[in-house]
């Protein structure tokens, strides 16, 4: 029998659901605030990017920032982590070609690439034209973690986003380059921890245990049979070393004004990207985070555990681009939120090595009864936004 998570506690979750009057997320998502007018952190920090924000500005301390960094002599001077994905490519391109720096991009790879995304990659390379390192850590290990991660996380991805978050880390400290730029900053984004909103880059000297680790560090998973060996791939260096080095995390969109499909458009002409065949399973878009067999996994745990899933955030997004209206928000999330990831259903219940029966225990396990209830035998959310205010 399979532990009841108590997932409401576990994440601090509201036991009543409200939704941003403005978007379409709701209070369920970790960290996130509203204020007294019901708008979320994400809506208020985009009405602030549309009309406050100083882009000149902006541009000149990103100038400022590649002068204190930008090498002459042929050495890499900035660390771009990169999937070949839009975002990765919008900041490595500029990078490269409009401030003149010399990026190394560095991939934590994906275990089980998607054609699609892996093909994405090469074009990354060889049509944007990039210097890459590619991290592939011992793949009975990465199968493990992505297990457990499931099961104790209620998030097969995890594995993924502590080599996304610790790989580069460890690039800089090996090509003795200081400063690592990512993309966007999700949480100041899509609304969560705000901290960091109003300034460049992010504190990594206090870790990411509870933001970025869902309150679980790599370090933490020893306790489930990982060797320190086995992990060793998936933490950060050592403090002191990263001090020595002055490293230096910045995020490209906040400094560039960050609109998804805009970003799409320009990987599209300058470094061959190409969208999904087909709509990504539970939303409606097919340019953003299809590389990984995983992904999908990853998003439908979020609609289990806090009633979230693509759909939702990718209609918040372009709701706050002004790309979409509310009501047609709603309507696809209504149409799309929530399907089952059924494409790489078998892979995954072969990579983990687990039964379908097995996988829906744990899926059951984070329901939390404050969003879910059984109707006729299957599950329903109790407050989808369609049904708001009835």
């Amino acid at each position: 029998m399979i532990e009841y998570k108590d997932t409401q506690n576990r994440y601090n979750l509201p036991s009543e659901v409200k939704y941003c009057t403005k978007c379409t997320i709701s209070n369920q998502r970790p960290r996130i605030t509203f204020d007294e007018n019901g708008v979320c952190a994400a809506c208020q920090y985009s009405e602030f990017k549309n009309s406050k924000i100083d882009w000149v500005l902006r541009d000149k301390e990103l100038e400022e920032l590649c002068d204190k960094y930008r090498r002459n002599d042929g050495s890499y001077d900035v660390i771009v982590p990169s999937s070949g994905g839009k975002d990765s490519a919008f900041t490595a391109y500029q990078l490269k070609y409009k401030y003149g720096m010399n990026p190394l991009t560095v991939t934590w790879s994906p275990h089980l690439w998607t054609k699609d995304g892996f093909d994405n990659f090469q074009e990354h390379i060889h049509v944007g034209g990039f210097d890459n390192v590619l991290g592939t850590p011992n793949g009975t290990v990465h199968r493990k973690l992505t297990k457990i991660s499931f099961e104790v996380l209620g998030d097969p991805f995890q594995p993924f986003i502590y080599g996304q978050t610790h790989y580069p880390m460890q690039m800089a400290l090996k090509h003795n380059v200081s400063l690592i730029m990512y993309g966007e900053n999700g949480e100041v984004e899509y609304g969560g921890n705000m901290k960091n909103a109003f300034k460049p880059n992010r504190d990594w000297k206090n870790g990411h245990k509870e933001q970025y680790f869902s309150g679980l560090a790599p370090e933490d998973l020893l306790e489930y049979g990982i060797t320190s060996n086995d992990i060793l791939p998936y933490m950060a260096p050592d403090n002191e070393k990263l001090e020595k080095l002055g490293l230096d995390i910045h995020f490209f969109g906040y400094y560039k004004k960050w609109v998804p499909q805009e970003l799409y458009y320009h990987a599209v002409e300058y470094t061959g990207f190409k969208p999904r065949y087909a709509r990504n399973e539970g939303t409606y878009s097919k340019y953003a985070s299809f590389d990984d067999q995983i992904d999908g996994f990853h998003y439908y745990l979020s609609y289990i555990k806090f009633g979230i899933a693509r759909a939702t955030s990718d209609s918040a997004h372009e709701i706050r681009d002004g790309h979409i209206s509310r009501e047609e928000g709603i309507s696809l999330i209504k149409r799309f939120d929530g399907e089952f990831p059924k494409e790489h259903f078998q892979t995954f219940l072969k990579y983990c090595d687990i039964t379908e029966e097995y996988y829906y225990e744990v899926i059951d396990s984070w329901r939390s009864p404050h969003l879910w209830e059984k109707k006729s035998g299957n599950w329903e959310l109790k407050n989808p936004i369609w049904k708001e205010n009835k």
